[in-house]
């Protein structure tokens, strides 16, 4: 895993968690690898990989099973979906219609390239 410097790396690795719910590669009640598993995967220490797990855990994403492991919350896509909507939404579009703006870019021409992007 490429590790960007703009972002802790748990949080990286728990967006990346996020990620494989999204796309179904991890499954609600499905396992959550172990974090001896993930963090050997993905080359970072264990502590770093069961601060990922406890911050997924308080955000209701990821569940314990005493003796079993980890495993996805039932409703952790939804949750997973509101909380990026929400980061979206009140930080990073700001940003992103400011830069829009400073180049000129219309509305019109912003929908033709949404629209050509979700036709891709």
């Amino acid at each position: 895993m490429n590790f960007k410097d703009n972002k802790a790396i748990y949080l990286q690795i728990a967006d990346r968690i996020g990620d494989q719910i999204l796309s179904g590669t991890l499954t609600p009640e499905g396992k959550v690898p172990s974090v001896r598993e993930l963090a050997a995967e993905i080359e970072v220490n264990a502590n770093t990989v069961a601060r990922t797990y406890e911050h997924l855990q308080l955000n209701g994403v990821i569940f314990t099973k005493r003796g079993l492991g980890y495993f996805v919350c039932p409703d952790a896509k939804g949750k997973i979906v509101s909380s990026r909507r929400n980061q979206l939404m009140q930080g990073e579009m700001d940003y992103f219609l400011g830069q829009l703006k400073a180049v000129g870019i219309t509305p019109a021409e912003l929908q033709e390239l949404y629209s050509e992007f979700l036709n891709k």
